[in-house]
């Protein structure tokens, strides 16, 4: 078993998650006089903790409390923002290959300590183990490929022979770091969604300060801690937790900060992009994931990547599928094949192997689920399967014939409820698709290819997905929203390239009697 190995040991006084932590994160954290761990914050390099107390963290799954983390004041982040705007930024000077080399040991050290920190995600955010195993995975695969990426940092050379006012120059262009980068990241994905942020920043050349999210924030804390192992420049990572609005608006609206990237709910992304002034800006914002049906479609296939794109992560993901639009020749079936599927999922302990889901993040979020039911069913809608709550627990459910004027038609779900509406054809189906104010990710299950074409082309989203549900794993295509799901795009290089700015260096060549000069004069 995993804590029989002896680089492991659990002592009676260690609960919540201490218990499953290695000496290699002792220095993260102390001990609380129940046995709870007490976890620091890291600013310029070393751990701290805050004038501001401590806030609980608790599990979803039972609520018991399993960490305590430092409620962080505006002063710690005037201390983090000193460190990422001044001796920080000296990892740009680090030559990239050294760079490379942290975050190869970096990719090592988190493999090692997989277990440990795959844990903590099932304790603070309800993750099932599988799939909390599944993110440490896709954070260590994205750290080796955006080392890949790294190296294709180039620039471009110009000449100036095509323009009769640059004649005699050359230019160069270049990448260069934006500078000190603000990252704030989600509950949903706390590890990986916050290393895609920080990964790509620091082997760029820029300092990060991280916000996690309040509900579910020792896994990144976790990963901070790997980070410094590996060798990342004190103050080059400054982690600080606390209550999000008011730290979050400190850190984005500073005038210290080059660059904010940013992942959450639409209104939250709004009033972000509102304060934060004249700085550069990714957003990833909120989501109304569509699927659309037609009746040519591999059914059997179609049921089973909806219920996959509506489930996971317990419906809790900006790319989930929230609305399925079949036509109604296909319609009956269709609805039959997801219920059978949507009953074959495990609810239950996010602990055990067997469980496919576990609760939402708190008890807030299941019942602002729970009232989207509520109101859906009122306005007319069809019961199918579930909609029924228990604590943090909202069971997979499926509402039919559900009118276009339902809150849960038009609003983000983040649960695990599914919407099917019947259309008449394809162009309804791209009518009612097109509604929503977000825009980024849908898919269409069809088999054929001018379907696939026509739709792809006409939904206003990020990406179009066919035949499969939207899943962005590991980030190698690029991923982003349009209206009013986010701005900017991120995955593997794509990230790279809005952390980095272009500079032009023009050379004149006159001097040195190398510069041509014009000799036609027709």
């Amino acid at each position: 078993m995993f804590l029989s190995h002896p680089r492991y040991y659990r002592m009676t006084e260690r609960k919540g998650i201490a218990q499953y932590l290695s000496s290699f994160f002792d220095q993260c954290f102390t001990l609380g006089d129940d046995g709870i761990p007490e976890f620091k914050m890291l600013i310029g390099g070393q751990w701290v903790e805050s004038s501001g107390g401590l806030q609980i963290v608790d599990s979803p799954y039972d609520g018991s409390i399993v960490a305590r983390v430092q409620n962080g004041t505006l002063e710690d982040v005037e201390k983090a923002m000193q460190w990422v705007s001044g001796e920080g930024k000296k990892i740009r000077d680090i030559p990239a290959i050294d760079r490379i080399l942290i975050f190869q040991k970096a990719r090592d050290l988190l493999k090692e300590h997989k277990e440990e920190i795959a844990r903590a995600l099932v304790l603070e955010g309800g993750k099932t183990i599988r799939a909390a195993r599944g993110e440490v995975d896709a954070t260590a695969q994205r750290l080796m490929l955006t080392m890949e990426e790294a190296r294709k940092i180039y620039g471009d050379y110009i000449p100036g022979d095509w323009s009769e006012d640059t004649v005699g120059k050359m230019g160069l262009a270049i990448r260069e770091p934006e500078g000190a980068v603000a990252a704030i990241s989600p509950f949903n994905y706390p590890l990986y969604i916050a290393s895609a942020k920080i990964i790509p920043a620091l082997l760029s050349g820029n300092s990060v300060i991280a916000k996690p999210a309040s509900d579910d924030p020792v896994a990144l804390l976790l990963f901070a801690r790997v980070l410094q192992e590996a060798g990342i420049p004190a103050g080059s990572l400054n982690v600080v937790t606390g209550p999000g609005g008011k730290l979050g608006d400190a850190i984005v609206s500073d005038e210290r900060i080059n660059m904010v990237t940013f992942t959450g709910s639409t209104d939250v992304g709004i009033h972000v992009n509102n304060v934060m002034g004249m700085k550069k800006r990714h957003l990833e914002l909120g989501g109304k994931g569509m699927a659309i049906v037609l009746k040519d479609a591999d059914i059997d296939l179609a049921a089973r990547k909806v219920v996959e794109g509506n489930l996971s992560n317990a419906g809790q993901r900006c790319d989930a599928i929230a609305t399925v639009l079949v036509e109604n020749e296909i319609a009956d079936e269709l609805i039959s094949k997801i219920v059978e599927n949507e009953k074959k999922w495990i609810v239950g302990d996010p602990m055990d192997q067997k469980t496919d889901m576990g609760p939402l993040i708190n008890e807030s979020a299941a019942k602002r689920v729970e009232e989207l039911v509520r109101d859906a069913l009122q306005r007319g809608a069809k019961l199918a399967l579930g909609g029924h709550r228990n604590g943090c627990y909202f069971e997979p459910t499926v509402l039919v014939d559900v009118p276009l004027d339902a809150r849960i038609v038009n609003e983000e779900t983040f649960g695990p409820v599914l919407v099917v509406i019947r259309v008449k054809d394809e162009t309804e189906a791209l009518e009612i698709a097109k509604k929503p104010k977000y825009g980024l990710d849908s898919c269409v299950f069809t088999n054929n290819f001018y379907s696939m074409w026509r739709v792809a082309k006409s939904l206003d989203v990020g990406e179009v997905t066919i035949n499969d549900n939207p899943k962005h794993g590991v980030g190698y295509f690029p991923f982003g929203g349009k209206k009013l799901s986010g701005l900017g795009r991120e995955g593997i290089g794509y990230s790279i390239d809005e952390m980095t700015h272009l500079k032009t260096i023009v050379f004149s060549l006159e001097p040195g009697g190398l510069g041509k000069r014009r000799v036609f004069q027709g």
